[in-house]
């Protein structure tokens, strides 16, 4: 029969109408949970406290959950569980494009009809600006780095210029082969590069929208130590005015997160600093709407997404409140916001992580609502960027943006009970510091007193705890490392603003391991630990691999033998006996057999309860790392000198 046929067939019996099913009914209310019975809050805490007290924990606190609390920023924590309970008291978040601007500060209305849709994209947000920074010295390899990227997704530029990165007075020359009139400029380099580029664009009224000047001399005063002259601003303002959406200032919290400031500081200096730009443009004779559009806000994105997520909402929903009060209109209160990738998690050490720290990063950026985002390239830290690593940064975003659909959807994380929590905990903890500053003078006062720099510090040493012991891994680095690797090389990228006396400092997470890694590297022949099993395999194996991810970090070998026997071959000093707690009983012998065989240290896997004789320390979970591998390299590497 040919097909002819068969459609013929079909037609002529058609199914008869009390065989279709009926549409399913929607039901008023969707329980995702309608087939199980319903569980209360107190009887998961009966569940987690019978997990707890199986894991060891005798001593448990009311309520058990506050065992599983996780802090993030300074004064906020967040909890296991949330409930809507958690958010029932919370203020409403509005909607994106609105006041209080938590849900974002665009807007994207859908088109009227089915053709205007298809036409205009159907109404779906457009995406971020992808912001590539650039601050390579050599003109002509800036040039083509930025023809590069701008031909293969990126939107906007971010020049550095200045000592150290784009000549000033090349910056014509960078910028010859860009159009203007499509590709936003943000410049980085006070105010020597914006009178450069505002001489360049002068009577220019058509470029891009999203540009900036990027004058931010609270940021310098930050960095340097030095005070820094607010005059001058408005007149510079004044100037980048007619050209559309340029802006003049940019408020970069950045640098109080490159300190090691935690959410909570780089919020309320952010505040702080806004608050004076706002003065000092209005002192200069702008009003306070006109101000407030001169300025864009800059944050570091970090691994950690929920936190970079609610911080960028509660940064909005900040400054909203700041023009409330100030007398802003509502259409000139939303924050335009510029989310660059951390440098702080950069590592030099296995640094092709970073690719996957960046895309957790940028991805949270997207989904906090930020305007701008930039990529750092992944060998940042070793310095200036190749083509390869430049490329994977905008294919990030664009991954995200084009093949993810991130873009798509305003604000997903919003009426997420975590995430609202966090924003609303976020905001009230960066409102109480950044009102502490206004009351010690204000942002310029507070960073020549120190008031800025003991907060920051506070918090970086409490992130050093974390991370010397491990709590906060960085794999690659504390955790996992590559003892084989072959680190790419790359050409020095000077300090543009290097801190100065009295400065808030640079940090980065993995600096203390890799300084560890750099101090065994640089020996003659590879320092080890020898590790002497006890016990059978099975229960030894486990410590062994703890032991050895531990010393590794350091740059350590850690060669393993069966008891004291392979100790001579090892060619170190230094030991560490393996076993379960059962075998400790034969843990001091072996200590005698490996002090007989020439061991000047011995460390014992497990916690010192109960203890060893003639163990010189223990090396356990929890345990600072950093300082078991710093006292494990000047035993051996002053035996060895």
């Amino acid at each position: 029969m040919s097909h002819q046929s068969d459609h013929d067939a079909t037609a002529e019996s058609p199914m008869d109408a009390a065989q279709v099913p009926d549409e399913p009914a929607a039901p008023a209310q969707l329980s995702l949970a309608a087939g199980f019975p319903a569980v209360t809050r107190e009887q998961w805490r009966e569940a987690v406290a019978g997990v707890l007290r199986k894991a060891g924990r005798e001593e448990l606190p009311d309520p058990v959950e506050d065992a599983l609390r996780r802090t993030v920023a300074t004064g906020v924590d967040v909890a296991p569980l949330y409930s809507a309970a958690d958010v029932a008291d919370l203020p409403p978040t509005g909607v994106p494009g609105a006041p209080p601007y938590v849900r974002g500060s665009r807007v994207v209305r859908p088109a009227p009809s089915a053709v205007d849709a298809q036409a205009a994209g159907g109404g779906i947000p457009a995406g971020w600006d992808v912001r590539q920074r650039h601050a390579d010295p050599d003109v002509a390899t800036t040039r083509e780095a930025v023809a590069a990227d701008l031909e293969h997704g990126v939107t906007s530029l971010w020049l550095v210029l200045g000592d150290g990165a784009v000549p000033v007075d090349s910056l014509g020359e960078v910028l010859t082969d860009v159009l203007l009139d499509l590709a936003p400029v943000t410049l980085q380099g006070g105010v020597p590069a914006a009178e450069a580029f505002l001489d360049l664009v002068e009577g220019r009224t058509d470029l891009a929208p999203g540009g900036s000047l990027g004058l931010d001399p609270l940021s310098v005063h930050a960095t340097s130590g030095q005070e820094q002259s607010l005059g001058g601003l408005a007149e510079l303002a004044r100037r980048a005015a007619p050209h559309g959406d340029l802006r003049a200032l940019v408020v970069d919290a950045t640098v109080v997160h490159d300190a090691g400031a935690t959410a909570v500081e780089e919020l309320g200096c952010a505040l702080a600093a806004g608050v004076a730009y706002l003065r000092a443009l209005t002192d200069g004779g702008l009003s306070l709407d006109e101000a407030a559009t001169q300025l864009e806000f800059r944050f570091a994105a970090t691994a950690d997404q929920f936190t970079t997520i609610a911080m960028l909402r509660a940064a909005r929903r900040l400054w909203d409140r700041v023009g409330e009060v100030a007398g802003v209109s509502a259409e000139a209160r939303g924050m335009r916001q510029h989310a660059v990738t951390s440098s702080v998690m950069t590592t030099r050490r296995d640094p092709w992580v970073n690719m996957l720290r960046t895309t957790v990063a940028c991805f949270a950026a997207g989904v906090g609502g930020a305007d701008a985002v930039t990529v750092t390239p992944f060998d940042a830290a070793l310095g200036l960027p190749d083509a390869f690593a430049r490329r994977i940064a905008r294919n990030t975003q664009a991954l995200l943006t084009e093949e993810a659909h991130l873009a798509r959807v305003l604000d997903p994380a919003g009426g997420s009970w975590y995430v609202e929590s966090l924003t609303d905990a976020l905001a009230h903890a960066a409102w109480d510091w950044f009102t502490e500053i206004e009351r010690a003078g204000g942002y310029a006062a507070a960073l020549s007193s120190g008031l800025v720099h003991a907060r920051v510090a506070a918090a970086w040493e409490a992130r050093s705890s974390r991370l010397a012991t491990r709590r906060d891994p960085i794999t690659g680095v504390s955790e996992f490392p590559n003892l084989a690797e072959g680190l790419p090389r790359r050409r020095p990228a000077a300090e543009v603003l290097p801190p100065g006396p009295g400065g808030l400092p640079r940090v980065r997470a993995a600096e203390a391991f890799e300084a560890l890694r750099d101090r065994a590297d640089a020996a003659d022949a590879r320092p080890a630990v020898y590790l002497a099993t006890i016990g059978k395999p099975a229960a030894h194996t486990a410590r062994v691999s703890f032991a050895s991810n531990l010393f590794q970090a350091g740059g350590l070998a850690t060669p393993t033998g069966d008891g004291a026997s392979g100790f001579a071959d090892a060619g170190t000093t230094v030991a560490c006996i393996c076993g379960s707690d059962r075998d400790r009983a034969d843990a001091a012998g072996l200590v005698a057999e490996l002090r007989a065989a020439g061991a000047t240290r011995v460390w014992l896997a497990g916690k010192p309860d109960p203890d060893v004789d003639g163990v010189d320390g223990h090396v356990f979970t929890g345990c600072d790392a950093v300082a078991v591998l710093g006292t494990t390299l000047d035993e051996l590497l002053g035996a060895r000198a």
